[in-house]
């Protein structure tokens, strides 16, 4: 990020740090505001409301702490290319990747 960018974030005292680093800080407090999270911040609570839906839908709520990073990267994967044209090419690469990459176990996958 450039030190020109401004953070927006909502009350949380985790990004205090933001200003000793630099960067413009942006505070929108939700707790008590008139205000709904949803007007001041569409973006922020469209992402979480549809990763809340998504793994309410995909998984039934049963993730693993565990492995969250992963269960985050493939929502990630799958939010960012929600309206590309190419899904079919994206599919393929995904196979050529599946023909070239070594083989783990579940045990592997499970132990990370």
């Amino acid at each position: 990020m450039k030190s020109e960018s401004v953070i927006y974030s909502d009350g949380s005292p985790i990004y205090n740090c933001v200003n000793e680093n630099g960067f413009a800080h942006h505070k929108t407090v939700h707790l008590g505001s008139d205000i709904a999270a949803h007007t001041t911040m569409p973006g922020v609570h469209r992402v979480a409301s549809l990763l809340k839906r998504w793994i309410l839908g995909a998984y039934q709520g049963a993730i693993q702490e565990k492995q969250l990073e992963y269960y985050l990267d493939e929502y990630a994967f799958r939010f960012n290319r929600r309206k590309s044209n190419s899904r079919g090419l994206l599919f393929y690469r995904l196979l050529e990747q599946a023909v070239i990459t070594t083989p783990i176990t579940y045990n592997e996958i499970k132990s990370r």
